[in-house]
């Protein structure tokens, strides 16, 4: 088993809640965290047909013969139990008692919402960061091999190829899951909109460009965009509010939890594919957005991560606070080091008066370097950037 980093926060958050929510997409390793670390507590799975009927039929004769607690994981398919567990854990509110799981966060959350509030934590697991992979002795030495495989647990217990996995992900997954959630009647328009999100990575999202190209309405993409990002399938990063006197852009950039799944939506089947298609550094810096945002969820932490882009078009890839400082972070998907990669940071550090040690460059090498009191972060070493070391 590849150790989890969240498995730390969850012990944390366990001396404080009743109940723990870990919720993240489907495949993301959520029971096998649980499990082990709780080992003691009982399991039990709502999504086995036999206990998710007992769990609506009887849910308090269920949770009493559990006092002392236990994991009900995918508790989304029996929402109705979030009530009662309510009543368990004010009639004795000993922390830690209850673990639940769900994939589908947004019937989870709706459910805790309601039932829970003040009495539950949330911790929202995604696929493997590359410090878990490489604690493990189980990363991909090139960075584009690394990334083209993804970063979904089973891929890395299972004899099987990331192509034919993401597909199976994809019908699997993506689009029964979302699909039983939209009410999708064509699934080719759906298909053609997921491809879409994935020719757009790294983008400044225009839902009016992807509703034209695909024959929607503006309001279904909105909608549709709005799951696939519940869902753990996308992110949208959002820009950095702080103008130093310049006119910013308003729209978040599109992104995709992992890159993986975003690399076989665009049909690229090998590295060599990937380091010479056209959005390859788009991709990278997708990868980059995504390990900035598991290391920072695995901490328990607000993921807290912006872009930074003036009407001109001046960017910054990344920029997040951290005290009174603000960090600036570029992103190149070349494997060597030029001057002209921090060529946008010196332009950020005349705008925000920043200092070089707040700002860095992550590219695709190896070697940690430095250029005029600047960071030059190998690709491996990304989560070190958001405090996970």
């Amino acid at each position: 088993m590849i150790n989890r980093r969240a498995e730390a926060t969850l012990h944390r958050l366990q001396k404080g809640f009743p109940v723990l929510c870990v919720t993240g997409p489907r495949q993301s390793g959520k029971t096998t965290l649980v499990r082990a670390a709780f080992p003691d507590k009982p399991y039990l799975s709502l999504e086995d047909p036999d206990i998710a009927r007992l769990a609506r039929e009887d849910p308090r004769g269920l949770l009493d013969n559990y006092k002392n607690g236990l994991i009900l994981d995918e508790a989304q398919y029996v929402p109705e139990i979030f009530a009662y567990l309510k009543t368990a854990v004010d009639l004795n509110p000993a922390p830690g008692r209850f673990i639940v799981t769900g994939s589908q966060q947004f019937s989870l959350f709706a459910g805790v919402t309601e039932s829970l509030a003040g009495r539950a934590a949330f911790l929202r697991l995604l696929p493997f960061t590359v410090s878990e992979l490489q604690t493990a002795g189980r990363l991909k030495l090139d960075p584009f091999e690394s990334i083209l495989n993804g970063f979904y647990p089973p891929l890395f217990d299972r004899d099987v190829s990331a192509y034919d996995w993401y597909t199976n992900y994809i019908a699997s997954y993506i689009e029964r899951d979302v699909r039983s959630i939209l009410n999708v009647k064509d699934l080719g328009q759906f298909q053609t909109f997921v491809k879409m999100c994935a020719s757009r990575v790294g983008q400044l999202l225009n839902t009016n460009a992807i509703a034209l190209d695909c024959g929607l309405s503006h309001n279904t993409v909105k909608a549709w965009l709005s799951v696939l990002e519940t869902s753990g399938i996308i992110y949208l990063l959002q820009p950095y509010h702080r103008n130093f006197g310049k006119r910013l852009v308003k729209s978040p950039k599109l992104y995709f939890v992992d890159s993986g799944l975003a690399i076989r939506l665009l049909g690229i089947r090998d590295a060599q594919q990937l380091f010479f298609h056209p959005n390859r550094g788009n991709l990278f810096e997708s990868f980059v957005v995504s390990e900035l945002l598991k290391s920072r969820l695995n901490l328990g932490i607000d993921p807290g991560i912006f872009f930074w882009r003036d009407n001109m078009g001046t960017e910054v890839d990344i920029v997040f606070e951290q005290g009174q400082q603000v960090h600036a972070l570029e992103i190149k998907s070349g494997k060597s080091f030029t001057p002209e990669h921090a060529a946008g940071l010196d332009t950020w550090m005349k705008y925000a008066g920043s200092a070089p040690e707040y700002c860095s460059v992550v590219y695709a090498g190896d070697k940690a370097l430095s250029w005029k009191g600047v960071a030059i972060l190998p690709w491996f070493s990304v989560g070190k950037f958001a405090g996970n070391t």
